[in-house]
């Protein structure tokens, strides 16, 4: 198999892991946006989130919680940061293996830097598209 994740779950590339479950594999990010950053990832090849069995994303945010709380979050401190996931080459994904990245963001500089463009809200086309996936999710539901 080529891909680069699953090379790492077999062991045939080195990674720095730091989780691991039957069903999950967090590592850390070798060209990391801040100390700490880490990827988790399912033990199922699939490259976009919703081709990935719910019992291996069931445990994926688990993952995260403990792999946050070991960088320092606690409930009373100021750490800070973002998990990031994205579907496809156009949402900016380079590796064709679902990941979730834990980026500490310890400063304005360091950590992910986002933008976001927002635009005016169109209240007719937001209740049009609100029926719209309200009727698809509850066709889901069945």
């Amino acid at each position: 198999m080529s891909c680069l994740f699953c090379r790492i779950i077999k062991g045939e590339i080195p990674s720095f892991k730091i989780y691991e479950s039957s069903k999950v594999y967090a590592f850390l990010d070798i060209n990391p946006l801040a100390e700490g950053h880490t990827l988790v990832i399912p033990k199922f090849h699939a490259a976009k989130m919703h081709e990935v069995p719910d019992e291996y994303l069931a445990e994926i945010m688990p993952a995260a919680r403990k792999i946050a709380l070991a960088l320092g979050a606690t409930p009373d401190d100021t750490f800070q940061y973002n998990i990031l996931q994205n579907n496809g080459t156009l949402a900016h994904q380079v590796v064709q293996h679902v990941h979730y990245h834990i980026i500490p963001k310890p400063n304005e500089e360091a950590g992910l830097g986002v933008g976001w463009p927002q635009t005016p809200t169109d209240f007719d086309a937001l209740k049009k598209t609100h029926e719209k996936l309200a009727a698809k999710i509850e066709s889901l539901s069945k």
